[in-house]
C-alpha cells in the first residue's frame, strides 16, 4: 500500500535559472530605455556597470552579449548616415520586448481582475457568457439554448412518466457585449519633463509601452493613439516610444487637446477617453498667424482659459480626460481641478512610483463602465 503524505513541503529557495545572456538582456532593456534606443550610450553604460558590479564572466564577456544580440535579431548594423562607417541599431524586435518587459513591470504587480475582458452591463447576443439563464424569446438562436438545462426543466414541468419537451421548457445562457474602447495617450514633453535632476520621461513612455502592449495583446479590438505635446503636438507611432526624447519646449496643453479630439473623432467606437501625463503648466498657445504666444511665469489667465474650453469642448463629445499630474505646486493642482470640473472628468495628483498602476486601473475601470 502506497502512502500519501498531506501538508506543506518547506525547502530552500531556488531561484529560477537564468543563462549569462538573459541575465544582461534584462540590464540591457533597462538602460536602452533610459537612453532613448541609443545602444551606444547603453553599452557604455554596461561597461561602467560591469567593472563596478562583474557582470560578466571570462567565459561569457560583453562582446560575446553583444554578438548574441546580433545573432538573435535584436539588434542590427546600419551604414551610418554619412555614409562612414556602420552604426548598430535596435529592431522591432527589441522594440517588442521592451514593451513586453514594461507590461510586466507596471501591470504585473497590480492585483489580477476578476474577469479577463472588458464587459459592460449590456446583454445581448455575443460570445460571452454570463452563466445566467434565462426563458428562451422569439429571436434567440438554436445554438443559444442550453440543452441540459431545457431537459431539466421538462422533466420538473412533466415527470418522467409523460416526458415532453415544450417551448415554455427551453432557456438559453445569457451573454454580454464587449465594448471597445478608443484612447489617446498625451505625453508632455516639455523641458521641465527632466528639470531639477528627475528623470520624468521614462516613466512615462514605460506607461506608453506597457499600455500599447496591454491593448495589443488582450483588447486588440480597442484602440490606443499616442501623441506627444511640447510647444506644438503631434503623434507618434507605437514602435517609436523607446526612442522618445524630451526637447527644449513649453507646454501647449491646448495643441495636445486638439489633436487629441481630433482623433478621436474619426473612431467609430462609442467609447473614447484621453488621458493626459504632464508635470508643468499650459505656459504656450500658437496663435492664428503661426506665431506662439508663451509665459512661464505663473499661470496666464488667456492660456489657461483655453484650455478650460477644450476640456468643456470635449465634454460636449462625450470625451471624459483623466489628467495625470506630476507635481504638487498648489497653485498648478488649483488649475488641474478647474480644468476637470470643466471637463467632468478626472484627476490623480501621483508620483512617478505608482504613474503606471493608476493608469493601468483606471483604463480598466473605464472600460468596464463607458458604454452608454
Amino acid at each position: 500500500m502506497q502512502l500519501h503524505k498531506k501538508g506543506f513541503i518547506f525547502k530552500t529557495y531556488e531561484p529560477k535559472h537564468t543563462t549569462p545572456f538573459e541575465r544582461l538582456f534584462e540590464i540591457f532593456k533597462e538602460l536602452i530605455t533610459h537612453t532613448s534606443g541609443d545602444f551606444d550610450e547603453a553599452i557604455d553604460w554596461m561597461r561602467e556597470l560591469d567593472k563596478e558590479y562583474q557582470l560578466t564572466t571570462a567565459d561569457y564577456t560583453l562582446d560575446d552579449f553583444i554578438a548574441d544580440l546580433l545573432k538573435k535579431g535584436y539588434i542590427q548594423e546600419r551604414i551610418a548616415p554619412d555614409g562612414k562607417g556602420k552604426e548598430i541599431n535596435i529592431t522591432s524586435k527589441t522594440e517588442q520586448a521592451l514593451r513586453q518587459r514594461a507590461l510586466n513591470q507596471i501591470f504585473g504587480k497590480m492585483r489580477k481582475s476578476a474577469s479577463g475582458n472588458h464587459k459592460t452591463k449590456f446583454k445581448g447576443n455575443s460570445n460571452e457568457k454570463t452563466g445566467e439563464f434565462r426563458a428562451y424569446q422569439y429571436g434567440d438562436t438554436l445554438d443559444k439554448i442550453s440543452i441540459t438545462e431545457s431537459l431539466k426543466n421538462a422533466q420538473i414541468n412533466h415527470g418522467l412518466s409523460n416526458f415532453d419537451l415544450t417551448e415554455n421548457d427551453l432557456v438559453v445562457e445569457d451573454s454580454q457585449f464587449k465594448s471597445q474602447m478608443s484612447t489617446v495617450l498625451m505625453i508632455d514633453i516639455s523641458h521641465s519633463m527632466i528639470l531639477y535632476g528627475e528623470d520624468r520621461i521614462t516613466p512615462a513612455k514605460k506607461v506608453a509601452m506597457a499600455l500599447a502592449e496591454l491593448i495589443i495583446t488582450r483588447y486588440p479590438k480597442d484602440s490606443l493613439d499616442v501623441i506627444v505635446f511640447g510647444n506644438d503636438a503631434w503623434p507618434i507611432k507605437i514602435k517609436d516610444l523607446p526612442y522618445l526624447q524630451v526637447g527644449p519646449f513649453h507646454t501647449n496643453t491646448v495643441a495636445g487637446l486638439q489633436l487629441a479630439m481630433d482623433i478621436l473623432r474619426r473612431k467609430k467606437n462609442a467609447n473614447k477617453q484621453i488621458f493626459m501625463i504632464t508635470d508643468g503648466k499650459p505656459s504656450c498657445l500658437r496663435l492664428p498667424d503661426g506665431n506662439y504666444y508663451k509665459n512661464s511665469m505663473g499661470l496666464d489667465e488667456h492660456i489657461t482659459q483655453k484650455c478650460y474650453n477644450m476640456a468643456a469642448q470635449a465634454r460636449k463629445l462625450n470625451i471624459p480626460i483623466t489628467t495625470f499630474m506630476i507635481a504638487s505646486d498648489p497653485y498648478l493642482i488649483e488649475f488641474i481641478k478647474q480644468f476637470t470640473a470643466s471637463n467632468q472628468g478626472k484627476a490623480f495628483y501621483t508620483g512617478l512610483d505608482n504613474l503606471g498602476e493608476m493608469i493601468f486601473e483606471d483604463y480598466e475601470t473605464n472600460r468596464k463602465k463607458r458604454l452608454r
